[in-house]
Parts: C-alpha cells; structure tokens; sequence
C-alpha cells in the first residue's frame, strides 16, 4: 500500500497484500480511531472515491485501485505502553509459525485484544514483542477466561483467506474441551439453537437462547463421566459469541467455573476443590493451510491447573 498527499487529501494504492477487502473495513483500519457512523457517511457523501469515482462501503478492493481518503480527524492512537511493559513478563507459548501465520497457546485471563477498559491483549502483546513485524492480526477471537489455540495472520492474503474459511465453518474443524456440571445423558448430540445477543443495564455483553437468533450449532462428544461431571469435547460448527457457554448451559449442564451463564453456587464451591477459572479450553484446530495448501493439525493439551482438577475426579 503506497500513499500520497495532497492538499491534506490522502491517495492511497491497493496492492496484492492488501486487495480483497472491503472498503468500509479498509477505511476502518486505516483511520485507526474514527467511528464506524462517520466512515459511512464520508462514503455516502462521496468523500471517498475509488479511482475517481464514487463506490458503495461493500465495494471489493482490488489491486492497483486508488483510494481517495478525505481529511479526517483521527482519534489520537491509545497508548501501546501497557503492552510494551509486559512483553516482557508475559511469554505466549508458540504452537506453530511460518511466513503466513501464527498459532499461540493463550492462556486464560488474558484478552485478544485491548478495549472496554482492558489495556493490552494478546495481538498487543505480540506487536510489542515483534515490533519488526509488517502485519499481525487476529484471524478469529476466544472469550479472555478460555485458553488454546489462537490464530494470527502474518500475511493479509492469509487473513482473506482463512476468513472466508472460518465463514465456511466445515473448513476448519475447531475442537474444545469443557468440563460441566452433570453426567452428559449421549455418547454424541448435536446442540441446535438460535442466539441473539444482547447487553445487560451495566452494559456487559451477553447471549441468549432466542427465536429472534442467529442459528447455531455445536456436537458434543462425551468424554469422560465423573460423579456429578462430565469432560466433553465441542465441536464448532457455528462460531456464535459464548456459543458453547450457552449451548451446554441452555441445555442444563453448564460449564464449571463459568461466571456468565454457570452455576453461582458451584461455582464458589469451586475455588476450594482447585478449579479457579473456567474450565472451557480450545484444543485442537485442524485445516488447511491458508497459502500452501498442506493440511495442519494443532493441538494445545489442557494447561495443568485444568489437568489437575481432572486428576483430582479421577
């Protein structure tokens, strides 16, 4: 991408690496700060052209167009301090890297990324630690409180692309593990619901079994059966916010540990028995990768403080 100005109007060109985005999402990342309400209505208003002429916010870019970028005041950019400061405390354990991607282990209790008065996630983290690096972005996202797999695109060709298999969820098989409370009744099931976000008085963001939904679906595979527990390993086959949180608790049997949609008076049991944060962990991950072609299998074990509490039921 290449930029020139003139008379404070910016000019900027498409190139291979960043074709195949649309334009509203490429002016949201390239005015770091402006509300989304405002890019539309530049738009609309004919603010933005594309190779001299007006175009629609779903416009595809494709490579060689020039972007015609009002001036815009931009919000000044948060502060990259935080991150800075513990990139050097908090180590992201690697599963696998190459030229296109990234894949890390996160652990629990550390956000994707910052926002909502968290200061740092793990995408800051990883742009301080790799300040050499061009591009690095979150290719999907997991709640702070679950730990696994986590992709990160090096390239923005292999973001497009695994983004459009993330759409096609029967490209990418997405495995976790979630130890809930009750004996799981099936071997097998699948789990079909309709969710509808929502946000509660205080403004905290919650999902909700509703006719009003959006379709979602998870197979739960049965484990291993405790006294009073069950291990089961959740297949994605919608990748719905808290969709497995609400799956398994909409079906009675939520997911210990869970301070959302869990049970409050297991949960503070919990502590004591030695389960301190929610027991919901991305496991494995199998595709196919986003440039090469060759098939990856990723697979991140339970961290030990969830072995423990199920060495401890056996």
């Amino acid at each position: 991408m290449t930029e020139t100005s003139k008379a404070s109007v910016t000019f900027v060109e498409i190139t291979e690496e960043t074709a195949g985005q649309r334009l509203d999402n490429f002016l949201l990342r390239h005015l770091k700060g402006v509300p989304k309400s405002h890019i539309y209505r530049i738009v609309r208003a004919g603010e933005v052209r594309v190779n001299k002429g007006r175009a629609d916010v779903t416009r595809k870019l494709e490579a060689g167009d020039v972007v015609r970028v009002p001036p815009v005041r931009v919000a000044e950019k948060p502060s990259n301090a935080p991150a800075e400061a513990a990139s050097g405390q908090v180590e992201l354990e690697v599963l696998f890297e190459d030229d296109a991607l990234i894949a890390i282990n996160k652990p629990s209790g550390i956000a994707v990324h910052g926002g909502s008065g968290i200061s740092f996630g793990v995408i800051e983290l990883m742009r301080a630690q790799r300040p050499q690096a061009k591009f690095l972005e979150l290719v999907h996202r997991l709640d702070r409180d679950t730990s696994g797999i986590l992709l990160i695109a090096k390239k923005r060709s292999a973001l497009v692309k695994l983004h459009e298999m993330l759409r096609d969820n029967h490209q990418i098989d997405k495995r976790y593990l979630a130890m809930v409370k009750g004996v799981w009744p099936e071997p097998r099931s699948h789990v079909k619901f309709k969710l509808l976000k929502y946000e509660t008085p205080d403004g905290e963001r919650r999902v909700k079994k509703s006719a009003d939904g959006l379709t979602s679906h998870t197979v739960v595979n049965r484990r291993q059966s405790f006294a009073g527990a069950s291990l089961l390993e959740c297949e994605l086959k919608t990748g719905r916010t808290h969709q497995i949180r609400v799956h398994l608790a909409e079906s009675g049997y939520p997911i210990l540990g869970d301070d959302k949609y869990g049970d409050p008076v297991l949960n503070r049991q919990l502590p004591r028995a030695g389960l301190k944060r929610l027991f919901l962990h991305a496991w494995r991950l199998t595709l196919i990768h986003p440039l090469s072609g060759d098939k990856l299998e990723l697979e991140a074990p339970l961290p030990k403080e969830l072995q423990s509490y199920v060495d401890t039921l056996n």
